[in-house]
C-alpha cells in the first residue's frame, strides 16, 4: 500500500503545472511562446466628424410677403420640392407689364422696317434721297434695340416670379423655418432654412503630419486610397454598418495643429424598420462626432507576440528570451502597430524565438530558467 502511495504522489507531481514546479532556490518556472508571423489588419484611429456632403441656406432671392411654409420641419425633402411660396401677383402683373412692352417693341420695329423699305425703294427714284434711307436705317435698329431690352425686362420679370417659389435644390433633411408665414422676406431677410444632405456623409478627421507621412509609406505602394477603407465607431462601442472610402487629403498643413485634413465618404443608409422622412431614419447626423477607424484592406503579415509579455524601463520596450542553454536574455525592441492583446514587433525579434510571457516578475537576466508552455491560451487577433 506504501508503494502505491508514492506512485500517486510521483504521478500527480509530474502532471501539474510548469509553474508549479520550480524548486525552493532553484530555476523559476517560466511559460514561453514563440515568436511568429501571422496576419493582422492594421488599424489606426481617429477622432472624426460628420459632415453633410451638400449644405444648403436657403434665402429669399425677392422681396414680398410670405403666403406659405410648405414643408414639415425636421424632415427630408427631394429636389425640386415647394419648400417656401411668396404672394405672387405683383410678380405676375410685372410680367404682364413687360409682355406688352415686348408686344409694343414689336410693333414699333415692324413699322420701323416698313419704314426702310420704303425708303430704299424711293431712293432707286428720283423722289428719295440717302439721307432719309440713313434715318430709316437708324429707326430700325433702335426699334430692334428696344425690342431686346423688353424682352430681356421680359425674362428678368419671368425669374422672379419663379423665385416666388422657393424650392429644394438637393435632397436631404431640412431643419426648422427661421421665419413665419405673413412676414415680407428678402433678400437681406437671413437664412430661412438649412438643408443637409444625408447618403452619403463625409467623415473628416485630423492626421498628425508624421503619422500622415507613415500612412502614405505604407498604402502608397498598394494602391494608395483603393488600398484602406474607413469603418466608424458610435460613442456606446457600436460600429457603423457602412464602410467608407477616402477620397480626400488636404495638401496644406494646418499650422496650428500640424495636421492634415483626411476626408472620407461613407455610406448613411435608412435603418432597419424605419422609413425616408422619419426622424433619426439614419444613423449618421451632420456635425456628430465619432471615432474613426483607418484599416488597410489586405491582411499583412508581421511578427506578434502576446502584449503581456513586453516589459517598460526607461530605456524603452523590452522583452525576456530563453537561449539555447535555457538562460534568460533581454531583448529591446521597437514595436510596430500594437493592440491591447498583441504587441507587433518591427525590431527586436527572430521568428521562432521563445519569449516569456507567465512568470516575468522571477526572471532576471542572464538566469537559468525551466521553460515551457503558457498555462493560459493565446489571443490573436
Amino acid at each position: 500500500m506504501r508503494f502505491v502511495f508514492l506512485a500517486l504522489a510521483a504521478t500527480a507531481l509530474l502532471s501539474a503545472p510548469a509553474l508549479a514546479q520550480q524548486p525552493p532556490g532553484g530555476a523559476p518556472a517560466v511559460g514561453v511562446v514563440q515568436a511568429e508571423r501571422r496576419p493582422i489588419t492594421e488599424t489606426t484611429e481617429f477622432v472624426g466628424r460628420i459632415r453633410a456632403v451638400n449644405r444648403v441656406d436657403l434665402r429669399a432671392r425677392v422681396t414680398g410677403f410670405l403666403e406659405e411654409i410648405a414643408f414639415q420641419e425636421g424632415r427630408e425633402v427631394k429636389t425640386g420640392e415647394v419648400l417656401f411660396r411668396m404672394e405672387r401677383p405683383p410678380f405676375e402683373a410685372e410680367v404682364q407689364r413687360n409682355q406688352a412692352a415686348v408686344a409694343q417693341a414689336e410693333a414699333e420695329l415692324s413699322n420701323a422696317r416698313i419704314q426702310l423699305g420704303r425708303a430704299q425703294q424711293l431712293l432707286r427714284t428720283s423722289a428719295g434721297t440717302q439721307a432719309r434711307v440713313d434715318d430709316a436705317t437708324a429707326a430700325e435698329r433702335a426699334s430692334a434695340a428696344q425690342l431686346m431690352q423688353a424682352q430681356a425686362a421680359l425674362v428678368t420679370a419671368q425669374i422672379n416670379l419663379s423665385y416666388t417659389e422657393i424650392t429644394a435644390p438637393v435632397d436631404g433633411y431640412i431643419g426648422r423655418a427661421n421665419i413665419t408665414k405673413g412676414n415680407v422676406v428678402g433678400p437681406d431677410s437671413g437664412v430661412l432654412a438649412t438643408i443637409v444632405s444625408q447618403d452619403p456623409m463625409y467623415v473628416e478627421f485630423d492626421v498628425p503630419t508624421r503619422l500622415g507621412s507613415e500612412l502614405r509609406a505604407r498604402y502608397e505602394g498598394q494602391g494608395g486610397f483603393a488600398a484602406v477603407k474607413v469603418r466608424l465607431r458610435y460613442p456606446n462601442g457600436e460600429v457603423h454598418p457602412e464602410e467608407g472610402q477616402l477620397d480626400f487629403v488636404d495638401p496644406q498643413v494646418n499650422r496650428s495643429t500640424d495636421t492634415y485634413l483626411f476626408r472620407a465618404t461613407i455610406p448613411n443608409p435608412v435603418r432597419d424598420g424605419r422609413q425616408v422622412g422619419q426622424p433619426g431614419a439614419r444613423n449618421l447626423v451632420d456635425g456628430q462626432i465619432m471615432t474613426v477607424l483607418l484599416e488597410g484592406r489586405e491582411p499583412v503579415q508581421v511578427l506578434a507576440i502576446p502584449r503581456a509579455a513586453i516589459l517598460q524601463d526607461q530605456l524603452g520596450p523590452y522583452v525576456f528570451v530563453v537561449d539555447a542553454q535555457s538562460r534568460a536574455q533581454v531583448r529591446r525592441l521597437k514595436l510596430g502597430q500594437s493592440t491591447p492583446e498583441t504587441a507587433i514587433i518591427a525590431e527586436g525579434l527572430e521568428p521562432g524565438e521563445n519569449v516569456v510571457v507567465e512568470g516575468i516578475q522571477r526572471v532576471r537576466p542572464g538566469q537559468p530558467v525551466q521553460a515551457g508552455p503558457i498555462q493560459s491560451p493565446v489571443q490573436r487577433n
